[in-house]
């Protein structure tokens, strides 16, 4: 679910909160960062999650027809297609995810059902369920794919959801183009046959991964007067105020990277960062980073310290 993208992203944004020196105590921020990279996993459920509480708002609807004075036939003999849509039973009866809703006390729904109100809604009025409705018969596949739409087109990017997103946490806004792209992967490749842990992705692709958000962070703080020793003879021309704070944090990080993790290619490292500077950073940022870093790495070639290892890491 994480790429090394991600991680950056989250070291990068600890860094830049973190008002410390390299000589002070920074394991409570080395705590944050980890649980910022964990609290991705609750949106992830949380979402998830929001699925199985609009089935169970749209079951509750039908109940509530059918209990009318006046019910009409309609009412007492409705169309049970998307209460019994395969993919929602598939998420309902899977056990693990069951157990990582309780695990980590997922409950935003039952305190926040209004929310729940305005998903179902939205998706009962769209052409997309009218033209789903339209037959009581379906399979896997046809549920399936309306499930996909309505998350694609009515879940991710719902506003006012967005807004209680942000409200919850503010972290998250930054976690949820990869978690939606994530439950719309998992989504699209369902198979009734799925296994118990297919809708409980690992958060790390491995123990490297996480390894590496700590080793990224402990080492560009532990190397900061050396590092920022690097950017200031590169920038003599510059007023330091006019150094964007971030372009500051991604270029100590990059040099870091660039110096202390021989495994990771050089274009790498600099594509990543300078990507990561236009999205977070402004419209010149790039450029700059780019600049600096092609000249510290030339210098770094020329004295022979750039310690690459393996084939095509320079």
């Amino acid at each position: 679910m994480l790429s090394r993208r991600h991680i950056r992203v989250k070291v990068m944004q600890t860094m830049y909160a973190f008002k410390g020196g390299e000589s002070d105590d920074f394991s409570k921020d080395q705590k944050f960062l980890l649980f910022s990279i964990d609290n991705m996993y609750n949106l992830y459920l949380l979402l998830l999650s929001l699925l199985l509480e609009v089935q169970k708002r749209a079951e509750d609807d039908l109940l509530k027809k059918q209990k009318k004075h006046l019910a009409t036939k309609e009412d007492k003999d409705p169309n049970r297609k998307f209460v019994n849509n395969e993919m929602l039973k598939l998420l309902a009866d899977n056990f693990q995810l069951k157990n990582q809703l309780e695990n980590h006390n997922i409950t935003n729904w039952e305190l926040d059902s209004g929310y729940v109100d305005i998903i179902f809604k939205e998706i009962t009025a769209s052409d997309l369920y009218t033209e789903y409705m339209q037959t009581r018969t379906s399979d896997f596949k046809l549920d399936k794919d309306f499930i996909v739409d309505v998350f694609k087109d009515i879940i991710a990017p719902n506003d006012k959801l967005y807004d209680y997103l942000e409200d919850k946490n503010l972290t998250w806004l930054d976690d949820l183009p990869t978690v939606n792209t994530t439950i719309l992967k998992l989504l699209r490749k369902a198979k009734p046959t799925a296994s118990e842990g297919y809708f409980t992705p690992k958060l790390y692709k491995d123990a490297e991964d996480k390894q590496f958000a700590i080793d990224l962070f402990k080492k560009t703080l532990l190397n900061t007067t050396a590092i920022n020793k690097e950017i200031e003879l590169k920038t003599l021309n510059w007023d330091a105020d006019r150094i964007a704070q971030v372009d500051y944090v991604l270029l100590q990080m990059a040099i870091c990277e660039l110096k202390s993790f021989p495994s990771i290619p050089v274009k790498v490292t600099i594509n990543e960062y300078l990507e990561i500077a236009k999205e977070y950073s402004t419209p010149k940022s790039s450029i700059f980073i780019n600049g600096i870093l092609d000249r510290l790495v030339k210098e770094y070639k020329d004295a022979g310290s750039l310690n690459k290892v393996g084939r095509g890491l320079m």
